[in-house]
């Protein structure tokens, strides 16, 4: 190959994603084996002209990738990954990425943008709509989940696409919850939680990585050697393509970080980035800066290897034109019927004062709210092909369900930003009908994900205020929130009787939310993400580290607690909120249910373990109740004494059961001991010996606890 083709392999290139057209720039510049991959072509006849045209008229006859955001479906929409995660349902969720995998490869999509693993501290932040939560481990799992429904066992195989695991690294840390912010944070912390699900990825066969758009420590990713280089190539030995994320490469010039275009490249290059997406620093530059012998063509050689390997394993060589892609259909039965079981897993029942749901099937409802009916508003972000047309409304499948004449209907908002009360006596009117208030609140999709951050997180325009005036009518509210991230409800709550988040459902939100307010289904939602009680509360999650004064509950000093003309002393003596307290409204792990499950008879098998051994240890989970449930049971361990500070829990298993009423089964956890390794401040990755304590436990603030020793 040339050095201009080698260079062209190194270059992604397309248009936005509403674009539909083909330019006969774009053409030459395939002609002449100048470009590698091409984004958001969404017309399969353009897809095969240009695939020709780079198999039969390119100098290198090589075949190009094309990639779209396919991030929580194609057609058929699944929910937001915030909320697929609250599922915790591994098997479901590789699922729905093998449905997005066929369904795209149906539209000659080869390559997707996801899945997104960046842990997520903060609601505030617009892209926690894409993460799968806070915790590293549920994290992993998902990643690699939505890797093999991508990839299958082998990515060449039809139906299949390439994975791309983003945004590497800690995007989720960005300052403030602000979109494409700085990052700062020790290694120790990057590497214990936030690196995590990317070894996983890595390790699981990932096709391809994303440089993510902030700087670590005042180095931005796209030209980070410690990230690139050290940490991915040479500590994980990964063998795929690192591309930038959208013209992040020359943004490192607004970061000040690069001093022109070419710097840029320069800076890209010499990290490991192996592949440019939209910018056009490496095109223009990087023949030069080879002559300059500032870089070597060695390195654009190991960068076009990189590339080129991951085009054979996924077989466009052997298949540049998508062979038998008529065999995959778009929002087929099963597809629809995937999508409703993930909807309903999705949801988290986070409220039920005296058993409010399920309603039963001869009570009149109302259903109000700006969500209610707002087809698009459900699929959430990042749907660019998801069509509104497909969607079912929890409006319409409350209809069915019920009966026309048991459902009153009034929006009261015309959408969720909405600062006029216009629809209000509308919605008073109706309510005063019905037995009980279906209110579905929440956020539209547009104010969630990328570039879409929110520096006040409750629910927006004049919700909280309808709500007020319905709560005057005395007719119980059953709170129904979609939402791209957790709402504060602090002036909510006392006004509703129930509260089940639904995220962004998607395709078939209606349907599934209707089978559950009806008890058709049984809530088993999880929350992947700790719920603030209050913005000045985030960052807040489970898995922090404890202080030398430790929140406690004998000693926290409320705000109203304290006497007029105090004397000025540490009052409480421990790290909290005068006015917010330290406990969340909501804890990592918790979702309620239409049943109760009763944790008893911890056993541990072995208390003194070496660090050989393996860590066994059982509970008896019981459905005291009278319907069958799924339970998520969670195991924590925390190192009570490390070298560095240890978090004061860490998940460390987690399994789904299905139980009966009065149905009672014996759950083992069994785990190797060098699961509890850590990197220590010298960054050695080591089981440290000394005392343990464990949690078998329904969520990260409760749970059967016991005590071990590693020696």
């Amino acid at each position: 190959m040339r050095i201009e083709q080698k260079i062209g392999q190194a270059c992604l290139k397309g248009t936005s994603s509403r674009s539909k057209g083909l330019s006969e720039e774009l053409k030459n510049e395939v002609r002449k084996g100048l470009v590698g991959a091409i984004l958001n072509l969404t017309d399969p006849k353009l897809v095969f002209e240009i695939q020709k045209i780079a198999v039969d008229e390119s100098p290198s006859h090589i075949p190009l990738l094309f990639g779209r955001d396919v991030i929580h479906g194609y057609k058929t929409i699944f929910p937001i990954p915030l909320g697929l995660a609250a599922s915790w349902d591994i098997p479901l969720v590789e699922k729905t990425s093998k449905i997005a995998a066929n369904e795209s490869y149906s539209n000659c999509f080869n390559w997707t943008f996801a899945p997104m693993i960046d842990i997520a501290r903060d609601a505030r932040w617009g892209r926690i709509a894409e993460s799968p939560g806070e915790d590293p481990l549920l994290a992993s799992r998902l990643g690699v989940a939505y890797i093999k429904g991508f990839q299958g066992e082998d990515p060449s195989v039809p139906g299949q696409i390439l994975a791309c695991a983003k945004h590497f690294a800690a995007y989720g840390a960005a300052e403030g919850g602000r979109d494409y912010n700085t990052v700062s944070m020790s290694e120790s912390m990057l590497r214990n939680v936030y690196l995590k699900p990317f070894e996983a990825a890595a390790k699981s066969g990932a096709a391809t990585f994303m440089s993510s758009f902030n700087d670590i420590n005042g180095i931005p990713a796209s030209g980070n050697k410690f990230l690139l280089k050290k940490i991915l190539r040479e500590e994980w030995k990964y063998d795929g393509f690192v591309v930038s994320d959208w013209n992040s490469v020359t943004e490192m010039i607004p970061h000040g970080f690069a001093a022109d275009e070419k710097d840029a490249a320069l800076k890209a290059a010499s990290a490991g980035l192996d592949m440019e997406m939209t910018s056009l620093s490496y095109a223009n530059h990087l023949k030069t800066l080879i002559t300059e012998k500032k870089i070597s063509e060695k390195e654009l050689d190991e960068m076009v290897r990189n590339i080129l390997r991951i085009k054979f394993r996924a077989g466009i060589f052997e298949n540049p034109y998508f062979k038998d892609r008529e065999k995959f259909s778009i929002l087929t039965a099963e597809s629809l019927a995937t999508a409703k079981e993930s909807a309903i897993k999705s949801c988290v029942l986070l409220k039920n004062e005296n058993q409010i749901l399920p309603l039963q099937s001869n009570q009149k409802i109302a259903v109000i709210g700006p969500l209610a009916d707002a087809p698009r508003e459900q699929l959430g972000t990042w749907i660019f092909d998801g069509n509104k047309a497909d969607s079912q409304t929890p409006l319409k499948a409350l209809q069915t369900s019920f009966g026309q004449n048991n459902v009153f209907y009034a929006a009261g908002l015309s959408h969720s930003r909405s600062l006029s009360e216009e629809g209000f006596a509308e919605a008073v009117t109706e309510a005063k009908k019905a037995d009980v208030i279906l209110f579905f609140a929440g956020e539209e999709a547009i104010l969630s994900g990328e570039a879409h951050s929110r520096a006040n997180i409750n629910l927006p325009g004049l919700q909280e205020k309808l709500i007020a005036e319905l709560s005057k009518t005395g007719k119980p509210i059953v709170l129904i929130i979609m939402a791209g991230r957790p709402i504060t409800l602090g002036a909510v709550l006392p006004n509703v009787k129930a509260v089940l988040m639904a995220w962004h459902p998607g395709t078939m939100a209606g349907p599934a939310i209707s089978d559950i307010v009806k008890g058709i289904a049984n809530p088993s939602g999880k929350l992947p993400v700790t719920w603030p009680k209050e913005v000045g509360q985030i960052p807040i999650y489970y898995n922090h580290p404890s202080t030398g004064r430790p929140a406690d509950p004998k000693t926290f000093v409320a705000i109203q607690d304290i006497p007029v003309e105090a004397w000025q002393s540490s009052l409480g003596n421990n790290s909290h909120y005068l006015d917010a307290g330290y406990e969340p409204q909501f804890p990592f792990g918790f979702g309620l249910s239409y049943t109760s499950f009763v944790y008893d008879n911890l056993k541990i098998e072995k208390t003194n373990l070496k660090t050989n051994d393996r860590l066994t240890v059982t509970a008896n989970i019981t459905n005291t109740g009278n319907t069958t449930g799924i339970e998520t049971v969670q195991l924590y361990v925390q190192d009570i004494t490390g070298s560095i500070v240890r978090p004061v829990r860490e998940l460390k298993d987690f399994v789904q059961i299905e139980l009966k009423s009065k149905e009672s089964r014996t759950v083992e956890f069994s785990i190797p001991v060098s699961d509890l390794a850590f990197y220590n401040d010298q960054m050695e990755l080591k089981t440290e010996p000394g005392d343990f304590k464990l949690w078998i436990a329904s969520h990260a603030e409760n749970g059967l606890e016991g005590n071990f020793k590693v020696e």
